[in-house]
């Protein structure tokens, strides 16, 4: 019995064994091979939101296809102004963020949430001008609409197709 926990003999045998074990663990327990992206329902958030601000909040009136809502707060920006974040992986899998709030300056808060405050054009989205920034370095784009009493920026590293989608999803939610 000596003779297989000596030597080089024993320690290959009790190689073979431990590999042996791995590989039953392996054959046993499959690795799952598809994405998980964990979704998060952000009708309540938007819900509360829209009790704590003085004006109509926008969401979206259901969500692109194929996209993952993945994210969603409610936090207290400049002035105390609250803001709104609604995060999302796209279909293509990149990032976009639908943000909010009536934070005052309104160029101020939109040119925090792009990363910049240069402008490089407009976009019509749902017959309505949004303007397009974008930051290269941080590969992110956004689309930004001031309105009268609440500022709308849609963002992220999404190409400005899936950015426009988002944005034509936002509609104006009653108050109360």
């Amino acid at each position: 019995m000596r003779r297989f926990t000596e030597g080089f003999y024993g320690y290959a045998v009790a190689m073979l064994v431990c590999l042996a074990a791995v590989g039953g663990f392996l054959l046993l327990n499959p690795q799952g091979r598809e994405e998980h992206i964990p979704r998060r329902d952000y009708s309540i958030t938007v819900a509360n939101f829209g009790h704590s601000v003085p004006y109509q909040v926008w969401a979206p009136q259901g969500d692109p296809p194929g996209w993952v809502p993945n994210s969603n707060r409610i936090a207290t920006g400049e002035n105390g102004a609250r803001v709104l974040y609604l995060g999302y992986a796209t279909a293509r899998r990149e990032h976009a963020m639908f943000v909010q709030s009536d934070e005052k300056p309104a160029a101020g808060f939109a040119a925090r949430m792009a990363n910049t405050n240069q402008a490089i054009g407009t976009q019509q989205v749902g017959g309505q001008p949004w303007e397009r920034r974008f930051r290269e370095d941080k590969k992110q784009r956004s689309l930004v609409r001031v309105l009268p009493d609440v500022t709308l920026v849609v963002t992220g590293t999404a190409d400005w197709p899936e950015l426009a989608e988002l944005a034509s999803s936002l509609q104006q939610r009653p108050k109360g």
